[in-house]
């Protein structure tokens, strides 16, 4: 739970009250206050030179990871047929999923009134791959040479069953819109160690399988409630990563340093008086603005990339806004110690025409994907970065359509579904958790995403338990009020 400071620095800031704003300060609780000179605190220390740290006393033990990204596959990856075949698939391909193993569970209204459900196993054969012998599917042929680097947990688990909820619960750990992004909440506790990048920063991508795919929306890089100072910053491709980053025309650099200087001056001043949080922010949000202009022209310029790193991550990294491109710019802003780095790649929501659309939206990922590891491992960040593989949801067993249609697909799927963590204190070459003959339930050791949050956080030295944030009377966590664990069984 967030420590108040100590009772010196709220009389320091009671003192410099005016009558008005200490009434208004006195209507809106104690807690604002404190809240007021908590801020204020952290404003004055952005302000310096120094990277900004995060909140006292954190992280609460030695992380394995300093730093995380995240790629999160938007639409709902298909675990049956990337990383979970079972002999029975085969066995029973055309047949009527068995009831015992359907059971009552909810489905889509895209194939709650189909009138049969036939098994469809994986479109494409695969192999073991590693020194543990994980199956991955041959649409993926580059990630099967990144097997000993990975660990595969086969037994994720959400209550979502639609894609905005369920992109929105894995991002924020709450269904509805309006929490804090797991980016935010990291940047929250543990602040920064480069004051010329924000803390988050969030890239997007369309997939080539379907096109287009689910609308992603900048909230899922959000603050919600935290200060919003610590929401991400959206990379565009092309010219202007940044919006209104540039200065206008007629506008020199030394014109703008002495325009923000008059301005902070006068946003200090009005801090000062009221403490409001969201005046420091701005202070803040210029003076990155400002050191952004020298650092963001730097990150994205890839000339000095040798040939053969190019190579390595494929023909669509010198196409601006490909995920090839981002997962170079990935690295680039990892091994400038940027807190927390994020891609979403549209286009995994295969309801039609899967044969058609999964092996091109494979194409996409693959062999982008494993370059990264592979070079986040050559240059040692991957020992101390964490990195998670993602999706909002499976796909289900049987077909969406008629089978053996070439429009035919697989609906949405929570019950169970595959995702991929490697670096940052996760053990290498593993698989944890198992599903059924059918790869429909959950058979042994089930992992909500509530607990994997809780593990995330772990990585990075936070006891997701002791991080909250006070928000309409509760003590908010990225994890929730309901029980979640950390899956140490998965960690070195």
């Amino acid at each position: 739970t967030l420590i108040w400071p100590n009772m010196t620095l709220l009389h320091e800031h009671l003192s410099h009250l005016t009558r008005r704003s200490f009434l208004g300060d006195v209507s809106r609780g104690i807690g604002g206050i404190a809240l007021g000179s908590l801020l204020h605190q952290e404003g004055l220390r952005a302000a310096s030179d120094a990277p900004r740290i995060g909140l006292p006393g954190f992280p609460h033990f030695a992380p394995k990871a300093r730093r995380m990204l995240c790629l999160f596959q938007s639409g709902g990856l298909s675990h049956v047929d990337l990383f979970d075949d079972k002999p029975m698939l085969h066995k029973h391909a055309g047949q009527e999923i068995p009831p015992s193993i359907k059971g009552t569970q909810r489905l889509t209204g895209m194939t709650s009134g189909q009138s049969a459900y036939p098994v469809v196993p994986p479109l494409m054969a695969g192999r073991r791959c590693g020194g543990h012998g994980t199956w991955i599917s041959d649409l993926l042929p580059h990630i099967q040479t990144i097997a000993d680097d990975i660990c595969l947990v086969k037994s994720l688990h959400t209550e979502a069953i639609n894609h905005d909820p369920g992109i929105t619960y894995l991002n924020t750990g709450n269904q509805l819109p309006g929490y804090a992004s797991m980016g935010a909440w990291v940047s929250y506790g543990l602040g920064t160690e480069n004051q010329n990048l924000p803390a988050f920063i969030a890239m997007v991508s369309q997939g080539t399988g379907k096109n287009p795919g689910q609308p992603i929306f900048s909230r899922l890089w959000g603050s919600g409630f935290l200060p919003s100072s610590h929401q991400g910053v959206g990379l565009r491709p092309g010219a202007n990563p940044v919006l209104y980053l540039q200065n206008p025309p007629g506008v020199e650099r030394p014109q703008r340093r002495a325009l923000l200087d008059d301005l902070a001056r006068l946003n200090q001043m009005r801090a000062d008086e009221l403490g409001d949080p969201e005046t420091l922010t701005r202070i803040k949000a210029y003076e990155m603005a400002y050191r952004m202009q020298a650092s963001v022209p730097d990150l994205t310029d890839i000339s000095g990339e040798s040939a053969a790193t190019l190579e390595a991550y494929g023909p669509d990294v010198s196409k601006p806004g490909s995920y090839a491109a981002n997962c170079l710019l990935a690295r680039r802003l990892l091994e400038r110690d940027v807190r927390f780095v994020q891609l979403f790649h549209r286009g995994w929501d295969q309801h039609i025409a899967i044969s058609r659309q999964l092996p091109n939206q494979c194409h996409d990922i693959d062999q982008p994907t494993a370059a990264l590891i592979k070079d986040l491992k050559s240059r040692g960040l991957l020992e101390d970065t964490l990195v998670v593989f993602a999706t909002e949801f499976g796909r289900t067993t049987f077909s969406q359509g008629k089978l053996g249609d070439p429009g035919m697909g697989r609906d949405h799927h929570g019950r169970c579904f595959s995702i991929w963590l490697a670096g940052g204190g996760v053990k290498p070459g593993f698989e944890y958790g198992s599903t059924d003959d059918f790869c429909y339930n959950i058979a042994e050791n089930p992992v909500h995403i509530r607990d994997l949050h809780a593990t995330i956080l772990h990585c990075l030295g936070i006891d997701h338990a002791r991080f909250s944030h006070k928000f309409r009377g509760l003590n908010v966590r990225l994890t929730g009020v309901e029980e979640s664990h950390v899956v140490r069984d998965i960690l070195l």
